[in-house]
């Protein structure tokens, strides 16, 4: 069976997005900088994001990360030509899509999307990366087996905390992988069921 990422990009004090969001910055006011190594030039984040997506068999995202982030990924979504579907997780469907494109849009709740994705992915991994609503709700159902952090070297001070809503028990992670570039520290960690 696949395994299931949580993938997010956040700041050392532990934002996801900086505050200020708008359609035009939906990382909030500079908030872009949580994202710079994955359009570096840095061999290092560029293998880290290559490996990513080439592991990757489909996505979850949230309604609001859908919402903001479609003006860029267009129909292709964001993993760009490698074209993997993305699951969105939401209480209706936008009126509109992207023609052609890679989303299904699940109402069900989070537990439905994971079933769709799993069956898309085949024997790649299930990505749920964007939106700390959605990735909070993976991680409470405890149905997350794996981190991949990419921690950007900066303080914002505000915006959306990633891991705020998790429940009040611990979850153990076992640190499996580390590479440090200037644009970020990339940390994989294993959930300890």
């Amino acid at each position: 069976m696949s395994r299931v990422f949580f993938d997010i990009s956040m700041s050392l004090d532990g934002y996801m997005t900086a505050s200020g969001q708008t359609p035009d910055e939906p990382l909030g006011r500079g908030g872009d900088q949580l994202v710079a190594w994955a359009f570096g030039e840095d061999e290092r984040d560029r293998r880290v994001l290559t490996e990513g997506v080439a592991g990757t068999g489909a996505v979850i995202a949230g309604r609001r990360t859908y919402d903001t982030s479609v003006p860029w990924w267009g129909a292709d979504g964001p993993t760009g030509d490698a074209r993997v579907p993305v699951f969105v997780v939401t209480h209706a469907p936008p009126a509109g899509a992207p023609e052609r494109g890679v989303y299904t849009f699940v109402t069900g709740g989070i537990v439905p999307a994971l079933e769709h994705a799993r069956a898309a992915a085949g024997d790649k991994d299930v990505t749920v990366m964007g939106g700390a609503d959605v990735g909070q709700q993976y991680l409470r159902a405890g149905l997350i087996d794996e981190l991949s952090i990419h921690l950007a070297p900066i303080l914002l001070g505000a915006g959306t905390r990633m891991f705020e809503h998790i429940g009040e028990r611990h979850i153990k992670l076992e640190q499996t992988a580390i590479a440090s570039t200037a644009a970020a520290t990339h940390l994989r960690m294993r959930v300890v069921t």
